[in-house]
């Protein structure tokens, strides 16, 4: 184990209390930069739908590629701060610069329109009533690292310059920083990376870190270790598989001629130590049933508020923006529901086949049962914020909405013992996990897969300064 990859501290930042905004992600940025203009650069690599601007902070001057990509899904803010945190520790240890031969790319947010979004919570009080009153996760066609339909056809100018990007740097390691709302930390990975478990399980240890053993997201996937995942490669599947399972094509696959291996880093903002137990459940068939029964009661309660409030919105700004994510969620959940309650039978593949629930641990059982809880939270948030934004509230929606978040929120903090995790400790957990794999990745030789394509000069990019 290389050690100093746990034990590095940096001085020239203080804790970080609280998650940063977009605007603040650029300024301290900008400022890192002015300290070290030798050493750092930063650089505009393409527009949001909103005009606003994809900011890159590189960092060292090495003939291999690193790639971050912070903030890819608008409520998960850890990333911004981590990116930071690496780009400091980058410039503090030569050896992960010089001594490596590498340059740090790091993208600060690849979906700054949907984090802005999200300001309404982002500096506390971070409570779960507050997280969900406040949450926004666009649509699934709008979050930029799908590509539903194939890489020439990606729609998002987000998308299009994150992939620009991977053309551009053919990175060797490119590192996809997430969040858990609710759970524990894992990893995902395009390729293995041997002795990763035992580094991440090391890392949890010494943060308090809950570990999921079971994730819903990775429920059918390949285990490489503990809390470490394979992602399978891409294949085409319906709207609702792809939304629960990211089951299409990605910027997580598209580098992958280049022999770049991918990792997805997720961090928990508030945690559950169930999520890490891998104990026989005493009755596992009936947990699932009272999950389904669940998850089928909250999505009618939620269909008839939105059918309540829909009269109402004609006169609320940016409706759709907020229907969208609602539409998605209510579309997956009766599918859902079906797919774990033992009495239905078992999901269906892609092809049609039969895909019965692997076995079902204490870990697993908690990760599905806070799963069908966010679906409904997320929704049940959305739907608030329709409301305050139509400006009226004849059928009283509202009342009941607050209702239920509340007794939703108290399930997963009195149900599930949801504990919020600092801000600070989220950090330098998915700092240390992305410096684990980096380290990894740097010594494993390139693979491209079978029948790739030879690689030719990289394309150059014109780069426009950060004013």
């Amino acid at each position: 184990m290389t050690r100093w990859l746990f034990t590095a501290e940096v001085k020239t930042l203080p804790p970080l209390l609280r998650y940063l905004s977009v605007d603040e992600l650029g300024v301290r940025a900008a400022a890192l930069v002015d300290r070290r203009p030798r050493d750092a650069r930063l650089r505009q690599v393409g527009t949001s739908r909103a005009g606003l601007p994809l900011l890159l902070l590189s960092v060292g001057h090495g003939s291999r590629q690193a790639l971050i990509v912070a903030g890819p899904h608008a409520n998960e803010p850890v990333g911004g701060a981590t990116a930071l945190r690496l780009a400091e520790r980058a410039l503090a240890d030569p050896r992960l610069c010089d001594g490596a031969d590498v340059t740090w790319n790091l993208l600060l947010c690849l979906d700054p329109d949907g984090a802005r979004r999200n300001e309404g919570w982002l500096s506390g009080p971070y409570t779960l009533g507050h997280y969900f009153r406040h949450f926004f996760r666009p649509g699934f066609l709008e979050q930029p690292e799908w590509l539903p339909d194939g890489a020439a056809a990606a729609a998002l100018p987000e998308t299009r310059a994150l992939l620009a990007l991977q053309d551009e740097l053919r990175p060797f390691f490119q590192c996809s920083l997430h969040g858990v709302d609710v759970g524990g930390g894992f990893v995902e990975l395009t390729r293995d990376l041997p002795g990763l478990a035992p580094r991440l399980a090391h890392i949890a240890g010494r943060l308090g870190i809950p570990l999921e053993l079971g994730s819903y997201d990775t429920l059918y996937w390949p285990t490489l270790g503990p809390a470490v995942y394979r992602i399978p490669p891409p294949r085409r599947g319906d709207l609702a598989a792809a939304i629960t399972e990211a089951a299409v094509e990605s910027t997580w696959f598209h580098p992958h001629p280049y022999g770049t291996v991918t990792a997805v880093v997720e961090a928990p903002m508030w945690g559950v130590a169930a999520v890490g137990d891998a104990s026989t459940p005493a009755d596992a068939d009936g947990a699932l049933r009272a999950v389904s029964r669940t998850l089928r009661r909250d999505t009618a309660l939620l269909e008839a508020l939105l059918a309540r409030i829909r009269p109402s919105l004609d006169t609320a700004p940016d409706a759709d923006r907020l229907l969208a994510p609602v539409d998605d969620y209510l579309l997956v959940c009766p599918g859902l529901a079906d797919s774990w309650d033992p009495d239905t039978g078992p999901d269906t593949d892609a092809d049609g086949g039969a895909r019965p629930l692997p076995p079902l641990d204490t870990a697993r059982l908690t990760a599905l049962r806070i799963s069908g809880r966010r679906i409904a939270l997320r929704t049940a948030g959305l739907l608030r914020q329709l409301v305050t934004a139509a400006g009226h509230d004849p059928s009283g929606a509202a009342a009941d909405l607050d209702r239920l978040i509340d007794e939703w929120c108290a399930d997963y903090h009195d149900g599930h013992g949801a504990r919020w995790i600092p801000v600070a400790r989220q950090v330098e957990y998915h700092a240390r996990v992305v410096l684990a794999a980096f380290d990894l990745a740097r010594h494993q030789a390139p693979v491209p897969p079978p029948g790739a394509s030879p690689l030719g000069t990289p394309p150059r990019r014109a780069e426009v300064p950060f004013e």
